[in-house]
């Protein structure tokens, strides 16, 4: 066929395939060295790939880590600040009053006072019967407890705010996120939020709608709850609407450290409770003691009131628990 004998091409067939097996045996390794060349900077190149990865990812929990330690330490600081400032000048009672909640105003506030100095005066002139006891009475009634349950109410509503404020943020960081703008998740939280976050924010609210701006309303709101939470929240705001930035992950930051300073609060006082305890039983045993050694023996116990040097061991007595109950107050008094 073709004039072309089988054979001879039997023969070209088999020459070319044993050069190509010659070819092929020759660059084998060159090729292998090849493939693993490649298969190697493959290997390279996606570790390094994911190493770019893992760095990025490190780099963003650090600069994360790193935000929210510089806004824990301001944080302190605006509160050094201001118990520095409770220090040096107690707030007027009007602004008291308001910070406790109470609907009344400053001479309502007297009258009350009044009328608990006379009720009491009078109790105690009755079941005494001396009108130097009765004077005593009736000031410490008229002054001491009406201010005394007025910052119980106040140091109450504070720690409210403190136990809503982290979730009114955390609404606030969702609906900005969603798209709401900045005056709308205050009104949601206005409207919807628990007491008394609700009602201070409501305030905010109704200080936009008088005409002030949105850092100037949210200003207002340390004066009327003065922690370093609520001042920090009023430098956030200002600062996002003079610079701009993210908001949400700044208030993000601050919930998260609100609710750690939380946690080691509660962790400290659990520890603490214990030693609080011992103080109090410590504090009261001498009372108690003297209670019931005046109910089993009366005459035993009036030595102390009626001779001079009763009096002058009552008086040591006195200067003694005061000073025991001081030191131990300051050593279980742990600040955060």
């Amino acid at each position: 066929m073709f004039g072309i004998d089988i054979t001879v091409l039997a023969m070209i067939a088999l020459a070319a395939f044993s050069a190509a097996a010659l070819g092929y045996g020759v660059l084998y390794n060159k090729i292998e060295a090849d493939k693993k060349s490649a298969h190697r900077l493959n290997r390279v190149k996606a570790a390094e790939t994911d190493r770019n990865k893992v760095n990025a990812a490190r780099d963003r929990i650090s600069e994360a880590n790193k935000r929210r330690k510089t806004m824990q330490e301001t944080l302190k600081t605006l509160e050094d600040k201001q118990k520095e400032n409770d220090k040096r000048k107690s707030p007027p009672l009007a602004d008291r009053i308001m910070q406790a909640g109470l609907p009344i105003s400053v001479q309502q506030f007297y009258m009350v006072s009044a009328v608990f100095g006379l009720v009491i005066g009078f109790f105690a002139f009755v079941t005494n019967g001396t009108l130097l006891v009765a004077g005593g009475a009736a000031i410490v009634g008229g002054l001491g407890l009406p201010r005394w349950i007025l910052s119980f109410l106040r140091k109450r509503r504070f720690k409210a705010f403190l136990e809503e404020f982290p979730n009114a943020l955390d609404v606030m960081v969702r609906s900005i996120k969603s798209g709401l703008p900045l005056n709308d998740a205050i009104r949601m939280i206005a409207s919807e939020g628990q007491e008394p976050v609700r009602t201070e924010f409501r305030r905010v609210v109704e200080a936009q709608q008088m005409g002030l701006s949105v850092p100037e309303a949210c200003a207002r709101l340390y004066t009327r709850i003065p922690l370093s939470e609520a001042n920090f929240f009023a430098i956030v705001i200002a600062i996002q609407a003079q610079a701009g930035g993210n908001l949400s992950e700044a208030l993000g930051n601050l919930s998260r450290v609100l609710r750690d300073r939380r946690k080691m609060k509660a962790k400290v006082s659990a520890l603490s409770m214990e030693a609080k305890a011992s103080a109090v039983i410590i504090g009261a045993l001498p009372f108690i003691v003297a209670t019931l050694v005046y109910l089993t023996s009366p005459e035993y116990m009036m030595v102390l009131f009626t001779d001079p040097r009763g009096h002058m061991i009552m008086g040591a007595s006195a200067v003694w628990m005061s000073i025991g109950i001081f030191v131990m107050r300051n050593m279980i008094n742990f600040e955060i």
